[in-house]
């Protein structure tokens, strides 16, 4: 019974997370429900039906929250390069699409390895960040964009030093060790770039 209730779960998580623009639906939240239901700790020993997660659960949930924190610094880079006005601003975005960019092909690589299912949109925060922004007036934008950077980007790195410290798989700890610099890069940054807006 537990077999089939699993794989129901799973199924129709999948098929959320495949339904389109569906804006109550959270494409992180769907990832972590498929990855909680296929972690080895809530699997049954005999349970032959999916194949298990390659990491704890808490380490599926660090690659989900990284991965859509990803998607959204790439996805607001891109933003900032159409409707900002300051300069510094666009190299910013520019900056934010080409480094998150790589660090999230890195990432989708090691998930693909580990099974662990990733989000396919940006989450529901995120998305209503991106729409606001898009909204701003250029004379606001550049001013938003860049405070957003510098919270996110505090978040972030207090996320990866975390894992730093608590993630078991190997392989993602030495991700977060070699990524975690440039998200202090980009922190620092984003505050220069704030303090010339003012």
């Amino acid at each position: 019974m537990k077999r089939i209730f699993l794989t129901l779960a799973i199924a129709f998580s999948i098929a959320a997370v495949q339904s389109c623009g569906n804006a109550n639906n959270d494409s992180k939240k769907t990832a972590d429900s498929i990855n909680e239901a296929k972690a080895p700790e809530n699997m049954d020993d005999n349970d032959m039906v999916t194949t298990p997660v390659a990491v704890s659960e808490d380490d599926a949930k660090f690659v989900t929250e990284a991965a859509n924190g990803g998607m959204a610094e790439v996805e607001l880079g891109k933003l900032a390069q159409q409707k900002g006005q300051h300069a510094d601003v666009k190299a910013f975005g520019e900056m934010m699409v080409k480094d998150h960019s790589a660090a999230n092909d890195e990432l989708a690589t090691l998930a693909k390895a580990k099974n662990i299912t990733l989000p396919a949109t940006l989450g529901t925060e995120e998305q209503k960040l991106k729409d606001e922004l898009s909204k701003k007036s250029p004379g606001d934008f550049d001013k938003s964009y860049i405070e957003d950077m510098v919270k996110d980007h505090e978040k972030d790195v207090k996320l990866f030093e975390d894992a730093s410290k608590n993630l078991k798989d190997a392989d993602l700890k030495a991700f977060v060790d070699k990524t975690l610099p440039t998200l202090k890069s980009h922190l620092e940054h984003a505050k220069s770039v704030k303090d010339k807006l003012k």
